[in-house]
């Protein structure tokens, strides 16, 4: 079943609470800052049971990060997940989460705040840095998001 809303897509596979997810999450800017999109692949037992792709308007690529970390985190509550398992091609999102690295710029402190609380309401949240090439749908749905928004004009 496809669901289109505005700006945002959603392709649902399966729609039950889960015990563990996997969760890839992507940004993209076209320019930095720059029109872009948010991509949200989120697996359970090793099949893709939702995608997440929404243009975001005009935001940096960290600004975008942050934005499909957070969609993922919502569309992880509304699942119930006893674990989650989330994957970011971004270091330095990664090392900020971590607190390997401080969130010094204003436009971000918001961000990660809210991101800190969501994370908060899980049982049990893991964060992995993985290479971009194992990142590629949710890449390709941040991208896609972008490029859709673009050809609307």
């Amino acid at each position: 079943m496809k669901r289109s809303w505005s700006a945002m897509s959603a392709t649902v596979y399966c729609s039950s609470a889960m015990n563990d997810l996997e969760i890839f999450i992507d940004g993209a800017s076209k320019g930095n800052p720059g029109p872009s999109g948010i991509g949200v692949a989120i697996y359970s037992g090793g099949k893709v049971i939702r995608e997440l792709s929404s243009f975001i308007g005009e935001a940096t690529n960290n600004i975008a990060e942050y934005t499909a970390l957070i969609y993922a985190l919502e569309e992880a509550m509304i699942m119930r997940p006893q674990r989650i398992l989330i994957k970011t091609d971004s270091q330095l999102l990664y090392r900020q989460i971590k607190k390997i690295y401080k969130v010094k710029h204003p436009n971000m402190i918001g961000l990660y705040d809210r991101a800190v609380r969501l994370i908060g309401a899980f049982k049990e949240v893991e964060f992995a840095n993985i290479p971009r090439e194992e990142n590629s749908l949710a890449d390709k749905l941040a991208t896609q998001a972008v490029k859709e928004a673009r050809a609307k004009g």
